[in-house]
């Protein structure tokens, strides 16, 4: 009778067969703890098993009917990388340029939603393959301090506050609200201190002052692992002299100890390789491998380096009580994402591909593409009049390449348009159109464009749509041309030949608007002087060939703003491989800008006031308590994003600024909104050397808001004992 019920179960709850046999074995008991179903499971393993389940790339242990699994896996603008076709949002930076955490918790979900019915549909075929599992190495949290690191456009910017709001917020839509399971699995990359250069990320060894590490480098990391994120990265370069995968400061103090975080951590791939290979801070892969797993990483992104744990045990650098610590975290989370239990208990079972660009979430990758176009400069020429208009030219090197606005760690939609095509939908039949990409993105410039001039000088109005490409700049490209080496870019400024080609068009005399499309500041000082209007568009996912149209034809009110400073030039910026801090980013820099921090145009405008302002004095355990108002001032609805910031005592070690408040508001024309600011007087504390920790320095602060971090409409002044 009792096998009779043992085999019933099996059937109603979907064991698989190879299953069967250890189905009364705890760690099939979907009753007990995940924590107790590790274990168990964890010391049914000979160290052969364990080791191969370290990899990224782990193999099926058929004697306990555990399938293969590969832990890579992508979704930093949508599911990357896989054969699906899936919704594309804008890149992470154009996201960023949103400033709306609601939409960016709810991409997460519905990003999570279409992985989950990936897993599910490859799981049912037995394909194990790469890229369809539900351990996503996304959020990339590092801060985009240099905007000539190449993988910039992966993250959410320059400020961290800004970071760690949008961070936590799509790791809470990723991994879902379930009290027993994870959605998905997110995981906060690349720890720490990490931003380029791209050519040297295997050697490079980094030192900072704690300030620095404190104040820039690990505050989005912190609220990640305070919002439960369930891994970590660890990143290529050494700090402080030590591989950051196998830093005593980074992973055992701070990480371990200090934050208390029992998640996972994976190496980036190949990072401990790196260990003996590059760094030469390890004779051999044992030695590695062992130093890797006693600082608490427990995959090795790679096929070599951890299969020296079995040499390391049997030298004893490393005991297997030791490995199984790694072991029980890794099988944590597979449980915590019910790889193990029956389908008709796990709530994400029945997710199938029918989910996979579903309308709700095409939906939101055109608001979020919409969002993320920041307007730069504008004459008074946008929004254009298309009944106005009989010939236009739409030229550049970016009017019709796909690739272009999908970004990079990407996936693909099942159908892609580019700007030319969408600005030829937005204007119709009526409208002759002449379209060119004239030139590329970098080279010399010819010697004439007259063929060009030409063919435009009668149009009514030209659109260039220029800037760079995910192809050009990125992670460890093989590229060395004028402007860019090995993803990175070594002068900021857009490349001579674009400029030059708008001279040209400028000097026909007929308007001149300017497509802007990147996934990193650009200094474009003669644009800025002389072009009409200035879109900068990113890389804006499947739909920006839309929100480009409707920014550019008044469908839209723009509603984006800067995420990262967009300097003058290259004299603007220190060294890129110093990691200093001064004079870098809005918080610190001196000089002026082209474009600040925060920066965005809208077709409306847009008015501050208090309500009421923080009281004149504060004591540590206090909060700063604050009330403005906004109001639409103009003749159109539109969105504003009002930013608060701090400007801290006069002090060489204190930020010139700091955003410490944001609110996304859509405001109709003549709407009025009312912001409550609360800022505890603990999130202000900056570390000092003096003392060893953060404390919060005396003195006399200053609160702001405005439409970005020079445009201070409002401020008052409040002194902390």
């Amino acid at each position: 009778m009792k096998t009779n019920i043992v085999l019933l179960l099996l059937f109603v709850f979907g064991f698989h067969p190879a299953e069967s046999q250890t189905a009364t074995y705890p760690f099939r008991n979907p009753s007990l703890s995940c924590e107790a179903r590790a274990a168990d499971l964890v010391s049914r393993l000979t160290l052969e098993e364990k080791i191969a389940q370290m990899l990224n790339k782990t193999p099926a242990i058929n004697r306990l009917g555990i399938p293969p699994y590969d832990w890579w896996n992508e979704c930093l603008h949508g599911v990357g990388r896989t054969e699906y076709k899936v919704t594309v949002y804008p890149q992470a930076i154009g996201m960023a340029a949103g400033w709306d955490v609601d939409a960016i918790r709810q991409m997460g979900d519905y990003t999570s939603e279409e992985g989950r019915a990936i897993y599910n549909t490859a799981r049912a075929k037995k394909d194990y393959r790469i890229y369809h599992g539900l351990t996503y190495w996304t959020p990339n949290i590092n801060i985009f301090r240099d905007p000539r690191w190449g993988r910039g456009q992966e993250t959410y910017g320059e400020d961290p506050y800004l970071t760690a709001a949008l961070g936590k917020n799509f790791v809470q839509g990723l991994q879902g609200d379930d009290k027993n399971y994870l959605k998905a699995a997110a995981c906060a990359k690349h720890y720490a201190v990490h931003s380029g250069p791209e050519s040297n990320r295997h050697t490079f060894n980094v030192s900072v002052s704690s300030y620095d590490l404190w104040d820039t480098y690990l505050p989005a990391f912190k609220e990640l692992v305070d919002a439960k994120v369930a891994g970590v990265m660890c990143a290529y370069n050494a700090f402080e002299g030590q591989p950051c995968c196998g830093s005593d400061k980074l992973m055992l103090d701070i990480l371990r100890e200090d934050w208390g975080f029992a998640g996972y951590v994976t190496s980036d791939c190949g990072a401990i390789d790196n260990f003996y290979k590059t760094h030469k801070t390890h004779p051999n892969s044992a030695s590695a491998a062992a130093d890797a797993v006693y600082h608490g990483t427990d995959v090795d992104c790679g096929n070599q380096a951890y299969y020296g744990l079995k040499q390391a045990v049997a030298d004893g650098i490393i005991t297997e009580a030791q490995i199984d610590v790694s072991l029980r975290r890794l099988f944590l989370i597979r449980f915590r994402l019910g790889m193990f239990d029956p389908d008709g208990i796990m709530p994400y079972s029945k997710i199938d591909s029918t989910v996979l660009e579903a309308k709700p979430h095409k939906d939101l990758a055109l608001k979020m593409s919409r969002q993320s176009l920041v307007l730069l400069k504008n004459n008074g020429i946008l929004p254009l009049r298309g009944e106005t208009l009989k010939k236009v030219a739409v030229l550049g090197p970016n009017i019709n390449r796909p690739d272009v606005q999908l970004g990079n760690y990407n996936g693909f939609p099942s159908r892609i348009i580019t700007p030319l095509d969408g600005i030829k939908e937005e204007l119709g039949k009526n409208v002759r159109i002449v379209s060119d990409t004239v030139i590329g993105y970098y080279g010399k410039t010819p010697k004439s464009f007259a063929s060009t001039i030409k063919k435009v000088k009668d149009a009514d109005l030209i659109i260039y749509v220029g800037g760079i490409s995910p192809r050009i700049e990125g992670e460890e490209m093989d590229v060395n041309v004028d402007g860019f080496y090995k993803g990175d870019r070594t002068s900021i400024l857009l490349p001579q030949v674009q400029t030059d080609l708008m001279k040209a068009l400028k000097a026909t005399g007929k308007p001149v608007v300017f497509v802007m499309m990147t996934g990193s500041a650009i200094a474009i000082p003669w644009e800025a002087e002389n072009v009409d209007a200035i879109l900068n568009a990113w890389y804006g996912g499947e739909f920006a060939w839309k929100a480009i149209a409707d920014v550019l034809f008044g469908n839209y009110n723009p509603s984006g703003h800067l995420p990262v400073t967009f300097y003058a030039g290259d004299s603007d910026l220190p060294d890129f491989e110093d990691y200093n801090m001064s004079n870098r980013t809005y918080k610190y820099f001196k000089g002026k800008t082209l474009y600040p921090f925060g920066f965005g145009l809208s077709y409306t405008n847009f008015n501050y006031q208090w309500v009421q302002e923080p009281q004149k004095n504060y004591c540590a355990g206090e909060t700063v308590n604050a009330v403005l108002k906004v109001k639409n001032t103009g003749e159109k609805d539109g969105d504003e994003v009002a930013q608060v910031y701090i400007k801290y005592p006069k002090d060489g070690r204190l930020p010139v600024k700091e955003l410490r408040y944001f609110e996304r508001k859509s405001l109709q024309k003549g709407e009025t909104a009312e912001i409550k600011v609360s800022i505890p007087v603990e999130d202000l504390a900056k570390w000092s050397d003096e003392n060893g920790r953060t404390i919060v320095y005396p003195g006399t602060y200053s609160i702001f808001a405005g439409t970005h971090s020079e445009n201070g409409e409002i401020i008052a002044s409040f002194e902390i004992q």
